[in-house]
């Protein structure tokens, strides 16, 4: 519902009720009825909202997120599938809607990347594609120089 996304939205960003008011032109009082759903915004409103947060009008107002169809909340082009269990031989489940998604089965290649942040699953033919134009890049760059 708009009302629980404009909370988790703001709370994300570690913005208060002023500040996002302040950002779209409105008071903080008109802000926090939005949050209590007492009132709802205009489309204009809405569309200042959506990009202050980075995400899609459509993800704003959507209440509904189907299981496994990743999150509203993510930033626009960015997917929140939820969370997963390592078991204790360090196996994870991908869950459905990611793996038909990415047309993930079993045997598929993945390529496992971090940062001091997290982990990441890419499938192995895209990245493998993603270095190739990157290499590609690179020599025509120095053909170039």
């Amino acid at each position: 519902m708009l009302k629980e996304n404009l909370v988790m939205l703001r709370s994300l960003h570690g913005f208060s009720q002023e500040e996002i008011a302040e950002k779209i032109n409105i008071s903080r009082q008109a802000y926090a009825k939005w949050e209590t759903g007492a009132t709802v915004p205009d489309i204009e409103k809405c569309r200042l909202l959506a990009s202050v947060y980075g995400v899609t009008l459509d993800s704003l107002a959507n209440s509904d997120s189907a299981q496994g169809s990743g999150t509203t909340l993510a930033p626009q082009g960015k997917n929140i599938w939820g969370s997963v269990i390592i078991n204790d031989r360090g196996q994870i489940v991908i869950p459905k809607g990611v793996r038909e998604k990415f047309n993930l089965a079993g045997g598929t290649r993945m390529i496992v990347l971090s940062d001091d942040d997290g982990v990441a699953l890419i499938p192995a033919g895209k990245f493998e594609q993603k270095m190739q134009q990157i290499i590609e890049l690179a020599a025509t760059e120095n053909e170039n120089d």
